[in-house]
């Protein structure tokens, strides 16, 4: 597929569906692994079901809203690695609920993970990432049209798109890339409770007629991740079946 052989990659919310599809898949790509979640439990266990020996894998307990630890992340990444090649933001929060009935600390909560966790990453990355380097920021279906009971949810994800897009004028002179991925309804946990109540519809709406996988999701972003991508930057690619087109 690709050769991601050598490379560093720090990956978010590790032990989510597609975090972990992604991590599973740039390990059998040659890349060494920082992986960090706030469940060390998930994270560890998760490690342990990879093969043993190379290439490296780091893990630590980070909760992406807090920047001190994020920034402690990516300083151990720097000191064991020289500097990071790929960053992709997997952590999330994806919580159904209506504006009617949403507090403020429910709609900060989600803010503080979906898009000040996808800040604080790329701003303790930028001064780490190599030349030929990539940033590739997991957004959503949900920020190009919303989406039902999870507006707080969408317009984290339409910022991360435009955020994601402002990166490419700081990054690109020194030769690092930055895009996105919108994925659609992909079978993971996190998408359960929509796909029970609503998933017999979803899939008639898809041309595709099926979900995805987060293994789907994962091969685009090692596409984004790697020198195949080499002119792409700024871009969002969608996976979702034609559930969606731009």
């Amino acid at each position: 597929m690709f050769d991601l052989t050598g490379k560093v990659a720090l990956i978010t919310g590790a032990t989510g569906g597609i975090p972990r599809a992604t991590a599973t898949l740039f390990r059998s790509l040659g890349a060494h692994l920082v992986l960090t979640d706030l469940d060390p439990a998930a994270i560890e266990a998760f490690v342990a079901s990879l093969p043993a020996g190379e290439p490296r894998i780091l893990t630590a307990r980070v909760d992406v809203t807090r920047p001190d630890q994020v920034d402690e992340a990516l300083a151990m990444a720097g000191r064991e690695f020289g500097g990071i090649d790929i960053l992709v933001t997997g952590a999330g929060l994806y919580v159904e609920q209506e504006v009617a009935t949403m507090t403020d600390a429910d709609w900060r909560q989600t803010l503080a993970v979906n898009l000040d966790g996808v800040f604080h990453a790329c701003r303790a990355a930028m001064p780490l990432l190599r030349k030929g380097g990539s940033i590739v920021n997991i957004a959503s279906m949900a920020g190009h049209r919303g989406s039902v009971r999870h507006a707080h949810y969408a317009a984290c994800k339409a910022a991360v798109l435009a955020f994601t897009r402002s990166l490419v004028h700081e990054l690109s002179p020194r030769g690092i890339r930055a895009n996105c991925v919108s994925p659609g309804i992909i079978a993971t946990p996190m998408t359960e409770a929509i796909m029970a109540q609503n998933g017999t519809a979803l899939i008639a709406a898809t041309p595709m007629r099926r979900f995805g996988t987060p293994e789907e999701v994962a091969s685009v972003i090692a596409f984004l991740a790697s020198d195949a991508a080499a002119f792409v930057t700024g871009e969002t690619i969608h996976i979702n079946g034609g559930l969606y087109m731009d």
